[in-house]
């Protein structure tokens, strides 16, 4: 049990979409291996493409990989090694753009996948933040339990870098 509420930020919501154990992990400050060819090559991805801009924006709990303007708008940039977990990004994103708005500053989003040459624009619904604040419940109450819940084998188990705290 903590002592304080675990800090969700956007890690935690793309976990949470991915595998609850990892919520637990990440929440009590286990990092994943960053050796992992995985996440080597994300964070590769990640610092060599759109060079020109800030990368790494901290929000409280939150960093966005980068931010742009349009006009009086901003625009959220989230940077990924593949579509494959498509719709955890939209999650991660949409938490950021919800985190803004609660701050008074509107924006909008888009996910990158630059291997790919693919951009997808994301806006903040009613809907989107109506599920997000089931999730916010959902990963409090995950982050409480004394022990993480049991391993489950799933679709992203063989490249995860988190692997040896089930399967190890």
């Amino acid at each position: 049990m903590f002592s304080e509420n675990a800090r969700i930020g956007g890690t935690l919501i793309w976990y949470w979409s991915i595998c609850h154990r990892q919520v637990w992990l990440m929440a009590r400050g286990i990092e994943p291996d960053p050796s992992n060819e995985h996440m080597v090559l994300g964070r590769l991805i990640d610092e060599n493409s759109y060079t020109r801009e800030r990368h790494q924006v901290a929000f409280g709990d939150n960093k966005f990989d980068f931010i742009q303007s349009e006009g009086d708008r901003v625009i959220v940039c989230e940077v990924k090694k593949s579509s494959r977990a498509e719709a955890s990004a939209r999650l991660q994103l949409a938490h950021y753009l919800y985190e803004l708005e609660k701050m008074g500053i509107e924006a909008s989003g888009v996910l990158m996948f630059p291997k790919e040459k693919k951009r997808v624009s994301i806006e903040l619904t009613m809907e989107t933040k109506n599920e997000l604040d089931g999730i916010y419940k959902e990963i409090k109450t995950l982050t409480e339990l004394g022990n993480p819940p049991p391993a489950k084998s799933g679709k992203y188990c063989p490249k995860c870098s988190y692997a040896e705290y089930c399967w190890g």
